[in-house]
């Protein structure tokens, strides 16, 4: 909701991420995260972004009423999404442990079939009997 008001918003404006940066004291990088709902801004960034695209905090937010939210709304709805953000973060570093388990797993079972056929190549199995020495040696 934030996140596509502020592309909105920007491109609407003409502004790049830089142009939008520079105005809010900001490095680029930070416009990018908010942009990608990684994640938001502050009341006082919030504050400045309304100002410089013209438009009351709520529309930012994603309001559809046209009175200017309070400040507790505000801090309300900033809590909300940061909620959002860190459930979406827990979900994602879950995912990532996990894939770094099964990677490490299988990272062992390749170093153990390495070391298994090494030990294996070293110990050489005993030759066993072949046709041609059978046949050799059988007499009727």
């Amino acid at each position: 909701m934030l996140q596509d008001n502020l592309i909105k918003l920007r491109k609407q404006r003409g502004l790049t991420q830089d142009a939008v940066a520079e105005r809010l004291h900001v490095v680029r990088q930070t416009i990018s995260k908010w942009e990608k709902g990684l994640s938001v801004p502050d009341a006082d960034a919030l504050r400045r972004l309304a100002e410089l695209f013209e438009v009351p905090v709520g529309t930012l937010l994603g309001e559809t009423t046209l009175e200017e939210p309070t400040p507790d709304r505000v801090a309300e709805q900033l809590s909300a999404i940061n909620e959002q953000l860190a459930i979406r973060n827990r979900r994602w570093r879950r995912f990532w442990k996990i894939v770094g388990w099964i990677l490490l797993i299988q990272l062992i079972v390749f170093l153990l079939l390495i070391i298994s056929s090494l030990v294996l190549s070293h110990h050489p199995v005993p030759e066993t009997a072949t046709n041609e020495s059978i046949v050799a040696t059988y007499d009727p």
